[in-house]
C-alpha cells in the first residue's frame, strides 16, 4: 500500500514509501529524509481518533516530550507533524524486525526473554524518570536494531489517542491489543508506572512459557474481564526464582507489584543469574545497556552449579487477533463496557432447572386418553362402537356405520386441536334406516400420526362423536414420534450453540430473549414424543404448559449462563 497524497504533502522533506506495518495504534510507513538520506519510520495515528480536538492537543503536548527522550533502548522520536487530519510521528526505522517475530519464528530462549525484558525496563525506566507512560507493552512494540539491541518503540502513543484507557465498542470490538494491558488500565483508573510494568510483565510470562496469563480463547472482552477482576494463572515450567518475579509484577493491585521498573530489573536480573548461572546474559546474545544496579544484582548473585532451568527456544503458537476497523461515534471507555462482574447465576439456574424439570414430567402427568363431555355415542367403526380408544390402522379403509343416515360423513384426525387429516364420504342408506360408509384416510396420515390421536366422526345431525385412536403403526416411525424427537434436538443443538458462545466470553444480551422460541421449541418437541411413545391422547393444555415451562427454562439457563461466564472471566 503506497502513502496518502495528504500523508506526502505533510511531509514534504521525506520521501514516504509503502507501509511496513500496522495496528489498534495507528499506521507505519517507510521513508527517507529527503536531504539527509536517514531511513525513517512514519507513524499514521488512527483514523478512528483523526480530528479529535482533545486528540491533537494531547498529541502536541506528548510529541514534544516524546522527541525528548534519549536512551539506547527507547526508539528515538526525530519529528512530529499535526495537519487537519492527521497526527504523524517521525522515528528511527529499525530493521531488525520485532521480539513477536523473534518469538513466533525461531524462538527465543529463557535467558533471551530475559535479557529482552530488562532492555525493556530500562527503555521504561528512563521514560518514567522523564514522566512518560507507555501504556502498550506487547512484543510488536519491542524492535530490534540491526546489531540485536532492543528498542521500546510507540511510547506516549496510548497516551495520545485515549489518554490511557482502553478504548472499545459495545459490541466487543477493541482499539489496540488488550492482551497485556493492566488491570487498572481496563478499568479507567488512575495510571502509574506500574500499568507498565504489567504489561513488561505479560510480555515475559508469554516469552518464558509461550502462552499469556489468561485465557486467550474466548474473546478480547473476556480476556480483559479476568484481567479485572481475577488473578492470572502461575506460570508453568519455569524455576521459582524467575516465576517468582514474574508473578509478583502481574498482582492486579498496583501497589503489590516493584515500586519502579528499575526494582523489577534488580530481582528480574538476580533470579536469571540464579535460575541460569553466571554469564547468562553474554550467552543472550543480546546486547543490553543496564545501569548500576541492576548490573550489580547479576554479578553478584551466586548461579548454580548446574542451571535449573532447560534454554531451548520457546515459541509463541497463537498471535493477538487484529483489530478490525472501528468508527470513532462507537469507541467507549473498557470501563463502561465491561462493568463490574455479573450477579449469581443461582437463582436463574433454580428457575432454570425447575422450569425444565415442569417440561419433562408434563408429558408423564397427561391422562392417557381425554374426556369428550357431549359427544355421541351412537356409530361404530369396523362393527365395534367407536368410543375411546379405538385402534385404527390408518394404512387401510374401515367401515362406519350408524343411524339416521346423513348425506355425508366427515372424519377429522386432530391431535391437541390441530388438524391432520379431514375425509369427507358419502353414505349408504340401508333399509332399517342405519348407514354404512367406507372412510380411506389419506396415504400420508399413516407417516404422520403415530401414538394416539383425537378422531371425531361428524354426521351433520346432531353432536360430534369424538374417541381416541391409536394406529398400530410403529409411534416413532411417525411425524409425531421421529418428527418431535428431531425437532427437540435441533432447538436443544441451537440454544446449546448460544450458551457455548456466552461461555467463551461474548457478550450477547438479547441472548435470552433468542432462547424463549427455542426453548417453546423444546418443550413442543419433548411433550409430543414422550406423548407419542406412550401413546397419551394430545392435549392442547398439557402442549402449551411444556411450551410454557420450556420457553421460562431456556431464557433462564441462558441467563445463568451469561452471568457465569461473567463471574468466571472476572
Amino acid at each position: 500500500m503506497s502513502a496518502p497524497a495528504g500523508l506526502a504533502a505533510a511531509l514534504p522533506q521525506y520521501q514516504v514509501g509503502p507501509v511496513i506495518g500496522s495496528g489498534g495504534m495507528g499506521v507505519v510507513f517507510s521513508g527517507v529524509h529527503r536531504s539527509l538520506g536517514r531511513q525513517v519510520a512514519i507513524k499514521q495515528l488512527p483514523a478512528a481518533v483523526a480530528g479529535d480536538p482533545d486528540v491533537n492537543a494531547r498529541f502536541d503536548r506528548e510529541a514534544r516530550v516524546l522527541a525528548g527522550l534519549d536512551h539506547p533502548h527507547i526508539v528515538p522520536v526525530y519529528d512530529y507533524v499535526q495537519t487537519g487530519t492527521d497526527n504523524l510521528l517521525v522515528m528511527e526505522k529499525l530493521d531488525g524486525g520485532t521480539v513477536h517475530d523473534a518469538f513466533r519464528g525461531r524462538g527465543l530462549t529463557g535467558e533471551q526473554s530475559c535479557a529482552i525484558a530488562l532492555a525493556a525496563l530500562a527503555g521504561l525506566h528512563a521514560a518514567h524518570t522523564a514522566g512518560v507512560l507507555h501504556l502498550d507493552v506487547k512484543p510488536k512494540n519491542l524492535l530490534f536494531t540491526s546489531a540485536g539491541v532492543v528498542k521500546v518503540a510507540d511510547f506516549g502513543i496510548a497516551q495520545v489517542v485515549s489518554e490511557g484507557a482502553t478504548l472499545m465498542t459495545h459490541a466487543g470490538e477493541v482499539l489496540g491489543t488488550p492482551a497485556y494491558i493492566a488491570p487498572e488500565q481496563a478499568m479507567g483508573n488512575a495510571l502509574s508506572p506500574a500499568a507498565d510494568l504489567y504489561a513488561t510483565g505479560t510480555v515475559l510470562y508469554e516469552l518464558l512459557c509461550g502462552d499469556l496469563p489468561f485465557d486467550r480463547t474466548r474473546g478480547a472482552v473476556s480476556m480483559m474481564r479476568q484481567r479485572m477482576f481475577t488473578d492470572p494463572r502461575p506460570l508453568p515450567r519455569v524455576p521459582a526464582p524467575l516465576s517468582t518475579v514474574v508473578m509478583r509484577s502481574l498482582a492486579r493491585d498496583p501497589r503489590h507489584r516493584y515500586r519502579d521498573a528499575e526494582a523489577f530489573a534488580v530481582d528480574l536480573g538476580a533470579a536469571a543469574t540464579a535460575v541460569f548461572g553466571r554469564g547468562w546474559l553474554e550467552r543472550a546474545g543480546i546486547p543490553v545497556h543496564l545501569g548500576p544496579r541492576v548490573l550489580g544484582s547479576i554479578a553478584d548473585q551466586p548461579g548454580p552449579d548446574n542451571p535449573t532451568a532447560v534454554t531451548r527456544p520457546v515459541r509463541g503458537t497463537a498471535a493477538p487477533e487484529p483489530t478490525r476497523a472501528i468508527r470513532p461515534a462507537d469507541l467507549r471507555p473498557a470501563a463502561e463496557v465491561l462493568g463490574r462482574p455479573g450477579r449469581s447465576p443461582l437463582f436463574p439456574g433454580l428457575v432454570a432447572a425447575v422450569a425444565l424439570l415442569v417440561m419433562l414430567a408434563l408429558p408423564f402427568l397427561a391422562p392417557e386418553t381425554l374426556a369428550h363431555p357431549g359427544t355421541a355415542d351412537t356409530l361404530a367403526i369396523d362393527g365395534k362402537p367407536a368410543v375411546t380408544p379405538v385402534s385404527l390402522d390408518l394404512s387401510r379403509p374401515f367401515t362406519v356405520t350408524g343411524a339416521p343416515a346423513p348425506a355425508t360423513l366427515r372424519f377429522t384426525l386432530s391431535a391437541a386441536g390441530v388438524d391432520l387429516d379431514t375425509v369427507e364420504v358419502p353414505v349408504t342408506p340401508n333399509p332399517d334406516g342405519t348407514f354404512t360408509a367406507t372412510v380411506e384416510p389419506r396415504p400420508l396420515t399413516r407417516w404422520l400420526v403415530g401414538g394416539a390421536a383425537t378422531g371425531t366422526l361428524d354426521t351433520g345431525t346432531g353432536e360430534p362423536q369424538r374417541f381416541a385412536v391409536r394406529p398400530p403403526q410403529t409411534p416413532i416411525a411417525s411425524a409425531m414420534g421421529g418428527g418431535s424427537l428431531l425437532l427437540a434436538l435441533f432447538a436443544l443443538a441451537y440454544l446449546e450453540s448460544v450458551m457455548r458462545t456466552l461461555r467463551r466470553g461474548h457478550r450477547r444480551p438479547a441472548a435470552p430473549v433468542a432462547a424463549l422460541p427455542l426453548g417453546a421449541v423444546l418443550g413442543l418437541g419433548v411433550w409430543l414424543f414422550v406423548s407419542t411413545l406412550g401413546a397419551r391422547e394430545p392435549s392442547a393444555g398439557y402442549a402449551t404448559g411444556a411450551a410454557v415451562a420450556g420457553a421460562l427454562g431456556a431464557a433462564a439457563l441462558v441467563l445463568a449462563t451469561a452471568w457465569s461466564a461473567r463471574r468466571r472471566a472476572s
